[in-house]
């Protein structure tokens, strides 16, 4: 009888802890205990302050290491995104359905609830990692896209990531930040020349880089082993950290994985002093440092960067949503971009390029086929050659005549030649719709990549790659942004980039060999529909183009 209680005793105590839920993760930073949350083979541990808020004397200011942890608490959810640039719907009527689902679940589906309290991050990483003894495991550092406008941590899924990475049995943890966008973290003009201020978005995600290496081995992660990866002007922060302090990566980061993004041509931090955003060559409004003082009351003060510290929080927010966005006439020509500042960068990043002030690191960079359609469907109002003329000008307003003709023959009116790429006569909405999204495409996209991969040929490990999914997507095609369904999906680039992460080779077991990228032999992995999902290719494609459209950006920095 005693055994048989002894039994009954025994199974009511396995089935109470196989019923139970599992103890919530927790990981000690400084003097706290920090509490996060399990879900199946990951832990996450989200919305971690990583610098002071940046608040009053810390608005339109450097970013401030966080003080030592001293109180414990709960990371379960992410916080607020930064102040977001708000965004209004194109003209859609006539797009088919699944086109219009592809904008509004994409670029509109990526603002979320902010605030200026904003800079934290986040942690996932495999449940098995240590926290008392480092797993030393590799450490990929998402940085997300947004036109420097909008977007947060809360875009993507991390944890597929990081699942998929334990399938692979290369186990990585995923961090991701937020950073300031907008005014709030690309305020330009010569006070913020003058002050040091500049490209504080940048800032932010170098400060966070420099949590992870204080505080990343708590979770098991190896300060050593960092790879930031981004996509859009995440990639084009990628790519601005490498050229950033003449190439010094301060030990922050070993690699770096880029997707639709490049060092883009643009000038001195001063040029944003007068933005104008321009539509239909009639100048409307006037979004820049100057009227932003105006708008908030600071024209009196002597010190107007200091003034607009202290202005109540929603009259400096106003002020920052009457600039133009992503979905607007100028489209890329962005009115909150990084700029050469004189102190993280010391001059335009093109030209960093071509003097070898970039990192010596192993890099993944590569494209969508059809970067320029997204962007393309706030200029349908352009529907002849001379409108084409007065947009090019628009972005470029010192070109010559004889270079915008060029360019003009180079992106000819025949719409079989035009983006989206190799779809026949089909997804002409206007006339002008394709000629201008190859242009778009390859002006902010493709042709940065390859001048940033032709100077950095033999001098670092170099793989590239040119996304050619979804190419039946009405209209949009192998649009700017669909390459993440790769990743995040849990598609075979996950593969590749996890690897990358681990082994700085993103080759292993999945789909084909992926050589390295040369001058003599600019090989790219390219992603197919159907089949072959996967095959190689060269980055010989509209050569004469691209070259002219480097040319007249090399002259023409913003």
């Amino acid at each position: 009888m005693l055994s048989l209680r002894i039994f009954t005793l025994v199974l009511e105590v396995c089935l109470a802890l196989a019923t139970s839920p599992l103890a919530s993760p927790t990981v000690v930073l400084d003097s706290a205990t920090v509490t996060g949350v399990r879900s199946g083979d990951t832990e996450e541990f989200l919305g971690i302050p990583f610098a002071q808020p940046p608040l009053g004397p810390l608005r339109f200011n450097l970013p401030q290491p966080i003080l030592p942890y001293n109180m414990s608490f709960s990371a379960t959810s992410m916080g607020p995104a930064c102040p977001q640039q708000p965004l209004h719907l194109p003209n859609m009527s006539g797009l088919p359905d699944e086109v219009i689902d592809c904008i509004v679940n994409s670029i509109y589906g990526f603002i979320f609830p902010d605030d200026e309290d904003c800079l934290t991050i986040n942690v996932i990483r495999p449940a098995t990692a240590s926290s008392t003894a480092s797993s030393e495991l590799p450490v990929l550092v998402w940085i997300f896209g947004g036109g420097f406008e909008l977007g947060g941590p809360q875009m993507y899924d991390g944890a597929t990531i990081v699942q998929r990475s334990i399938e692979l049995d290369e186990p990585v943890i995923y961090v991701s930040m937020n950073y300031r966008v907008t005014a709030f973290g690309f305020l330009a003009s010569q006070e913020v020349k003058d002050a040091g201020v500049g490209n504080l978005g940048l800032q932010d995600q170098r400060e966070a880089f420099r949590w992870v290496q204080k505080y990343i081995e708590a979770f098991g992660g190896d300060p050593k082993k960092v790879t930031i990866w981004g996509q859009s002007a995440g990639a084009i922060s990628v790519a601005l950290h490498m050229v950033a302090n003449g190439g010094d990566t301060e030990g922050l980061f070993r690699a770096g994985f880029m997707q639709s993004g490049s060092p883009i041509p643009v000038g001195d931090i001063t040029h944003g002093q007068k933005y104008l955003n321009i539509l239909c060559s009639r100048i409307t409004t006037v979004v820049d440092y100057d009227a932003m003082v105006e708008a908030t009351g600071c024209s009196g003060s002597n010190d107007t960067l200091n003034c607009m510290r202290g202005v109540e929080y929603p009259l400096i927010k106003a002020a920052v949503a009457d600039a133009s966005s992503i979905i607007s006439y100028q489209s890329l020509n962005f009115p909150w971009l990084p700029r050469a500042d004189g102190v993280l960068l010391s001059d335009d990043p093109q030209k960093l390029v071509q003097q070898g002030q970039v990192a010596s690191i192993p890099i993944v960079s590569g494209d969508c086929d059809d970067e320029g359609t997204l962007f393309s469907l706030s200029n349908l109002n352009i529907t002849t050659q001379s409108e084409l003329s007065t947009y090019i000008r628009t972005v470029f307003p010192k070109i010559s005549e004889s270079d915008l003709a060029q360019l003009l023959t180079g992106y000819p009116a025949d719409i079989t030649q035009g983006s989206p790429f190799n779809t026949s006569i089909y997804n002409a909405i206007t006339p002008e719709y394709k000629r201008i999204s190859a242009f778009q495409g390859d002006a902010a996209f493709q042709a940065p990549r390859r001048f940033f991969l032709q100077n950095l040929s033999g001098k670092q490990p170099i793989w590239s790659f040119i996304s050619k999914r979804l190419k039946d997507l009405p209209v949009l095609g192998s649009a700017h942004g669909t390459d993440t369904l790769n990743v995040y999906g849990g598609g075979d680039m996950a593969d590749y980039l996890i690897r990358f992460a681990a082994n700085l080779d993103p080759n292993g077991n999945t789909g084909i060999e992926w050589p390295q990228y040369t001058n003599s032999s600019p090989n790219m992995l390219q992603f197919n529909d159907g089949f072959p999902a996967l095959s190689l290719s060269q980055d010989d494609y509209r050569e004469s183009a691209m070259g002219l459209v480097t040319k007249v950006i090399l002259a023409n920095p913003v």
